[in-house]
């Protein structure tokens, strides 16, 4: 018989509410949410005290190469199940592992880690599968990744990994006469999404018309919003995807963040970490796509200055936006929780606290210092 769990003595976030006094009792999915009173309802159920704290949906991270001294482009399972032990320390209960630019076999490799994460169960965050963040890019924008590996869209690349990809980073103008786009549109449920880009506003905009719904990392790696020319940014801004942002307050000026939720709306922004190998560990020198990267107040940068990914963590991101919005914190969670699984199309499942739905569980205090995770009802991180 499956051991049942109750949650006790904790504030639930709900999807448009916070509520209290209340149990939540869950397995390997959410069973019920009762008064204390009727918790004689579940006589061999197992009670955990949060003691207080907040009882939020598990955060889902759509765009993270790394953590922990490990990353995606490692390649192996080792890498894959290290990293999803190291993210649920902070919050994090499923994740898409994102891929660089660099040589095919290299892709194709970190691609079948990947695959085995999704078969194989990790001990920490479920993986959800990839965030393909590359090759098919404008090296104008090319950002931290590899300018000699750079390739223009190919279906043909993508076609024996489509139960593995969720999401595809591409420069729209770099496709001729949008095909990939519109192939991958037509044969899959992929999310296409507009980053390292250079594209004008119109070309953007048609990309858009054609399939894009998604913009990778907000403001960072595109061509920016000129009043003649409003670029990829102006794009996003005038029709209705959805778009990252990396709120590490470093890729993006804290003061942006309301005017972005004023133009997108909360349902529309998804915060990411975009998280390299360093995430979690302290200052020095790291590696990201084969160059060399330093981490210094927390921030990621190439030798010549260039940011490459963050050492953000997700419950940060939310404390980040909370400080710097009007957005209460309900509202700042689904940036994490509802919205990213909308995005890739599991919301029936994950990301909000709904009988029915996955146990993807995680409890915070008013600081957003992670004291338990719970991954589909397992316990992944314990510091109650």
């Amino acid at each position: 018989m499956k051991k049942i769990y109750a949650l006790i003595n904790g504030k639930i976030i709900l999807e448009n509410n916070i509520i209290e006094n209340k149990v939540l009792i869950f397995n390997e999915k959410i069973i019920d949410i009762l008064n204390p009173n009727d918790l004689d309802k579940y006589p061999n159920v197992i009670p955990i005290d949060v003691k207080g704290n907040y009882i939020s949906p598990g955060f889902i991270d759509i765009h993270i190469h790394g953590a922990g001294s490990s990353d995606a482009m490692d390649g192996t399972p080792e890498a894959i199940e290290n990293i999803s032990k190291t993210v649920a320390k902070t919050g994090t209960t499923s994740f898409l592992p994102a891929t660089m630019t660099m040589d095919k076999q290299s892709i194709y490799k970190a691609l079948d880690a990947i695959k085995k994460g999704m078969k194989n169960k990790t001990t920490g965050a479920k993986v959800l599968g990839a965030h393909l963040e590359g090759p098919f890019i404008n090296e104008k924008y090319k950002g931290a990744q590899d300018s000699k590996y750079i390739m223009k869209p190919d279906y043909d690349f993508i076609k024996d990994y489509l139960d593995v990809i969720k999401i595809i980073t591409l420069a729209p103008e770099m496709d001729n006469q949008y095909e990939f786009i519109t192939k991958t549109k037509e044969n899959t449920d992929i999310v296409l999404s507009i980053g390292h880009s250079n594209a004008t506003y119109s070309e953007a905009k048609k990309a858009i018309k054609k399939g894009i719904s998604h913009g990778t990392h907000l403001f960072n790696a595109m061509s920016p919003m000129h009043h003649r020319e409003p670029g990829v940014v102006g794009a996003i801004f005038n029709t209705n995807t959805t778009c990252e942002l990396i709120a590490d307050k470093i890729h993006v000026h804290p003061e942006l963040f309301q005017l972005i939720l004023n133009i997108k709306g909360k349902n529309n922004l998804v915060l990411i970490t975009d998280s390299m190998r360093a995430g979690g560990l302290k200052e020095g020198i790291y590696e990201l796509g084969g160059q060399k990267v330093i981490v210094k107040d927390n921030s990621a940068r190439l030798e010549n200055n260039t940011l490459a990914g963050s050492v953000l963590t997700l419950n940060k991101a939310v404390k980040n936006i909370l400080d710097n919005t009007k957005l209460n914190l309900n509202e700042a969670v689904k940036l994490v929780t509802l919205n990213p699984a909308k995005v890739i199309g599991i919301d029936d499942k994950k990301g909000s606290i709904a009988i029915g739905k996955n146990a993807d569980i995680t409890v915070f205090n008013k600081d957003f210092n992670i004291h338990l995770t719970i991954v589909e009802g397992n316990i992944a991180y314990n510091n109650l």
